[in-house]
């Protein structure tokens, strides 16, 4: 927690200011308020009206600084939730392509969703809570010791006891936090389950069980937080009774004193509300160390690498010279049954590769590897004479563009799902459009370029898709593009088109993965590997 709250130490430092001077204006309120009030009891009408001018005044202060705090406060969680989210993303960079999809998607959103809110609830908001809870909790001492020092004693035991009240709750609440945390991200993931297979039962008319499905996953989002807002509340009841019978107690300190004659009248007006600045300060401060306790296992799924700190740069590989080369590979997603074994290719430079064979025969887990995405392979991968077990998935991938199967589009325009947020000229992105035969379909769309697609591509035909992706990948100008089934979803022409243009290109080393190869086309590739499944 601290490191995020020193990250943004402005923001919470003027955050912590405003509160202290807004408590710190509510403590003079009730010195004013004696004084007011002993003024009356005297018939001091000068004293009253000075007094009580000085108490609007204070009022007027305490509102102010608490608008600002609250202001303040937040901007401060707003900055403190991005920062939070920044290092997730740095972390998820971080990932192998393995370790990253060893998750899912549901997992991701719960954490930067539901566990931020979790946070914001139980840490950030009860933070400034605590902040503020202290100077009332000083304040009010300073104004006790101002009128007797046994006020101060008392408010001292009435902040021991109910500071150490949390203590026997706290290990419970961490569980709960930590089952909340838990039962949540289950229920996400069932829900995205649930949407993704929406076309499903729409479909067989089973929307019945869509809804049963989606309340019962509703409650089941719900439930875990209602247990931790339960077990939490009763244990605030039970510091809140202690609290209640200590500031009886300081009531009857306070008549008992007056009656001796130590303090004046007036200390009736106020001292109940310093000592139960004190009282209520500490018991606010328990029920907040409790949510700061369930926030725990929030913290614990968060990384800890430093996004601040500059990681040494990767010096990017030198360019293809000669061939890429496979030597003996096996490898398996499950080790008693291998995809590939004693696997050996060779690709050179500018040349084309077709890839065919079954399906389980291994294509696709192959162009992954050339990737660098499934490092636990036996054998040897290398570019020219450099294994590519000694660099890293992103060197590689500086060097080659890689169009997939099931074609994945942003939410976006097709502008920008083919440049990816870089910077290109025109010229550059209409060869790309013309390589990929995109040119006819956004002569027939109005908004052309910035056409926007849709979720995943939605407002597009499985054709158009696969043509902006060829176009990604040619306007990024990788020499070595890795194709599979990128044109499966054309028709005749427009295969021929795109084929044809990546066949032509002399820069371009293609490793194309086929299902189906006409002799023509077989005929224009400079080698075809047939690719067999793996016998056990």
């Amino acid at each position: 927690m601290i490191h995020y709250l020193k990250k943004q130490w402005r923001l919470s430092t003027l955050t912590c200011l405003f509160a202290i001077i807004a408590y710190g204006a509510q403590a003079l309120i009730q010195l004013a308020l004696m004084k007011i009030f002993d003024a009356v009891v005297l018939l001091d009408l000068r004293s009253t009206i000075f007094w009580t001018a000085v108490d609007l005044t204070c009022w007027g202060g305490y509102f102010l600084f608490t608008a600002l705090q609250e202001h303040c406060q937040a901007k401060t969680i707003r900055a403190l939730n991005n920062t939070v989210r920044d290092g997730l993303y740095h972390s998820f960079l971080r990932k192998s392509h393995t370790d990253f999809h060893q998750s899912d998607t549901g997992e991701y959103l719960a954490r930067l969703t539901n566990d931020m809110k979790q946070l914001e609830q139980l840490t950030w908001i009860p933070f400034f809570g605590c902040v503020g809870r202290i100077a009332q909790i000083v304040f009010s001492i300073l104004g006790l010791a101002f009128l007797h020092w046994s006020l101060v004693v008392f408010s001292v035991i009435t902040a021991v006891v109910l500071w150490l009240s949390p203590k026997l709750f706290q290990k419970k609440l961490e569980l709960l936090g930590q089952s909340c945390g838990v039962q949540q991200t289950a229920a996400i993931n069932h829900l995205k389950d649930l949407l993704t297979g929406f076309d499903v039962l729409q479909f067989f008319g089973r929307g019945n069980l869509f809804l049963q499905q989606g309340n019962r996953i509703s409650d089941d989002i719900e439930k875990p937080s209602c247990q931790l807002s339960y077990g939490k509340s009763r244990m605030e009841a039970l510091i809140g009774f202690i609290n209640v019978a200590l500031q009886l107690g300081s009531l009857v300190l306070i008549a008992v004193l007056t009656s001796m004659g130590l303090v004046t009248t007036g200390t009736l007006a106020g001292g109940v509300n310093l000592i139960g600045g004190v009282a209520n300060g500490f018991n606010s401060l328990a029920g907040l160390r409790l949510s700061l306790s369930a926030s725990k296992p929030y913290f614990g799924k968060l990384p800890t690498v430093d996004t601040d700190s500059k990681s040494e740069e990767v010096a990017p590989m030198s360019p293809l010279k000669a061939s890429i080369t496979v030597d003996r590979v096996s490898f398996g997603y499950d080790e008693k049954k291998p995809i590939l074994k004693d696997a050996s290719f060779r690709f050179e430079k500018g040349k084309k590769y077709a890839l065919t064979g079954p399906s389980g025969c291994g294509k696709s887990t192959l162009l992954k590897l050339l990737l660098g995405w499934l490092p636990d392979y036996t054998g040897t991968i290398s570019f020219d004479d450099v294994d590519i077990h000694t660099v890293t998935p992103a060197q590689l991938q500086q060097q080659m563009s890689y169009i997939e199967q099931n074609v994945f589009l942003f939410n976006t325009t097709i502008r920008e799902n083919i440049t990816l947020g870089e910077d290109f000229s025109e010229e550059q992105l209409h060869a790309a459009i013309q390589g990929s035969a995109l040119s006819a379909d956004l002569a027939a769309m109005p908004d052309g370029l910035d056409t926007v697609v849709g979720e995943d591509g939605s407002n597009l035909s499985g054709g158009q898709k696969q043509r902006v992706a060829i176009a990604r990948a040619l306007i990024h100008n990788r020499s070595i593009l890795l194709v599979d089934e990128g044109t499966s979803a054309l028709d005749q022409k427009n295969a021929d088109l795109v084929e044809k243009s990546l066949l032509t290109n002399p820069d371009l080393t293609l490793i194309l993965i086929s299902h189906h190869l006409s002799a023509e086309r077989r005929a224009q590739f400079d080698h075809v590997y047939e690719l067999t499944p793996v016998t056990q």
